[in-house]
């Protein structure tokens, strides 16, 4: 699994390489204001294109979703960034798709084989936990598009993932909270994505225990 942990490392290096370059060219990494005006359809769109944009570009993504709470409203800014998001999952899903013949290149078929069982058995919940992380839900996305996962699969999970940090932001935003609460929200959900992890593997693992079990009973004389 070497060479596949250090396709992921690349993956993620790569992205914060272009966050660090956007930021000392001057763009408006830490601040969506620029991009989405004061309000109305095309801040809307501006808005759900950015988070889409967010796979590839340096978008100030925690940003955007607290401008949707705050220009919208809860419901509609939530829904807003729960578009974009979703909407970003499914970009990075495609590109791991489209670029599997790359991957297969990169890594030995046993390699492959290995990280997709992986993926298979713990990719949603991967995507699930990190949502709410800048770089790493960009690379787990692409790295579930070229594994077997199933599209419904991604897509249901992002969603699970995206849903507390839309309406999280969304409620900050609305509040015209500072970039301090909305630091705050961030941590609140990460922390979430990590208690949904712990949560998963250990109900995972408990289901695995209880089948060895059954596994061992003896059977009735």
């Amino acid at each position: 699994m070497r060479r596949y942990w250090l396709l992921l490392g690349s993956l993620a290096f790569g992205f914060l390489a272009v966050f660090l370059l956007a930021a000392a060219l001057g763009l408006p990494v830490d601040d969506a204001r620029p991009w989405m005006g004061a309000g109305g359809p095309a801040a809307a769109f501006a808005g759900v294109a950015l988070l889409i944009a967010d796979v590839v570009l340096p978008v100030p993504s925690s940003g955007v979703m607290l401008l949707n709470g705050l220009l919208f409203g809860v419901w509609i800014g939530a829904a807003l960034s729960l578009v974009g998001s979703v909407g970003a999952a499914a970009l990075g899903f495609w590109m791991g798709r489209a670029g599997n013949g790359w991957v297969r290149r990169m890594v030995t078929p046993e390699e492959h084989d290995r990280a997709g069982r992986l993926l298979e058995r713990w990719g949603a919940l991967a995507i699930v936990a990190t949502r709410p992380v800048p770089i790493l839900a960009e690379t787990v996305s692409i790295l579930a598009g070229a594994s077997r996962m199933r599209w419904s699969t991604a897509l249901a999970a992002a969603f699970v993932g995206t849903l507390p940090a839309a309406l999280a932001y969304a409620v900050a935003g609305s509040a015209a909270a500072s970039l301090q609460a909305g630091t705050l929200v961030f941590a609140g959900v990460v922390l979430l994505g990590a208690g949904f992890w712990f949560a998963g593997r250990r109900r995972e693992s408990a289901a695995s225990a209880s089948a060895a079990d059954g596994l061992s009973v003896p059977p009735a004389s």
